[in-house]
């Protein structure tokens, strides 16, 4: 197994411009010195931080320079590309390319042992890759992640579960859905992760409400709301949509409205949301009055 450079103290997947700001701190060092190896992960870790921002060019050239100094002796550096090329171009919707970047990443680092970055690769490709082959995937990421004894390929569970949970919702296996979500709960409850445990708890109250269980999932949402002791601010657009669902679900239009209205003025803020679901915005605007 070659050495894996661990970038994610430093990173923060929601403020990827701060982030960025992090890595360039590094970069003039990096750049001088002789860990070439370093110095390109490096690279790959600052164009991610552009494509999270939707700087999908940016991305690109950032990515362009790191493919220079690759050589054959670089075996995570050449992983680590291909993930994040992959991720520039599923983000940039250009899926078949992304598909192969990531299916390249997987083998490789198959082949070298390297758990964490083959569970990375798999994972992406059960995000690009759609239904039963979105599933194989998944469950693979999954059966990695439970049989390593690498404990920082382990950390890939929470996601996982999500993600999975997330394709059988789509498919409409609700019930196999709601289990994955609930063992994320729970995983996420023993790890005290704050934010990604607000949102393993917000798709299980989603779940619910896809079974029809509107009123327990209406619970669950109100009692996530404003707990900022216990993780973060629950006022955010997706708890006031789902609650406003709720009520707008159960003929109780009045008391969704003002929910509506607040979902409507965060999530318009949202460029993924403004880019994907116009017609959710529209929506909301209509039935917030």
């Amino acid at each position: 197994m070659a050495e894996q450079r661990d970038f994610d103290k430093l990173w923060d997947y929601n403020d990827p411009a701060g982030t960025e700001a992090k890595f360039r701190e590094l970069l003039p060092k990096a750049e001088k010195g002789k860990d070439t190896g370093y110095y390109i992960e490096l690279l790959t870790q600052l164009a991610r931080t552009q494509s999270l921002q939707r700087k999908f060019d940016e991305a690109h050239e950032i990515l362009d320079k790191a493919m220079k100094q690759l050589k054959p002796e670089h075996i995570v550096p050449r992983i680590r590309f291909m993930l994040e090329r992959g991720r520039t171009y599923n983000s940039s919707k250009v899926y078949d390319k992304a598909r192969e970047l990531f299916l390249a990443a997987y083998m490789q680092a198959d082949k070298y042992e390297e758990d964490n970055l083959a569970i990375d690769a798999v994972h992406m490709l059960g995000i690009v890759d759609k239904d039963e082959e979105s599933l194989k995937w998944n469950e693979l990421a999954i059966q990695m992640a439970e049989d390593t004894e690498d404990e920082k390929a382990k950390g890939w569970l929470g996601a996982l579960y999500n993600n999975t949970g997330w394709t059988y919702h789509d498919m409409g296996e609700y019930d196999k859905a709601l289990e994955l979500f609930e063992r994320n709960v729970v995983w996420h409850t023993e790890r005290k992760s704050g934010m990604q445990l607000y949102i393993a708890k917000w798709s299980v109250a989603r779940c619910l409400r896809s079974l029809g269980r509107t009123e327990e999932a209406l619970k669950m949402q109100m009692d996530l709301r404003g707990k900022e002791s216990e993780m973060y601010s629950c006022e955010d657009g997706y708890n006031s949509e789902e609650i406003a669902e709720c009520l707008h679900a159960l003929d109780r239009a009045e008391e969704a409205k003002p929910y509506f209205k607040r979902a409507y003025e965060q999530l318009s803020k949202d460029s993924w949301v403004m880019e994907n679901d116009k017609e959710k915005l529209e929506r909301l605007k209509t039935l917030g009055g």
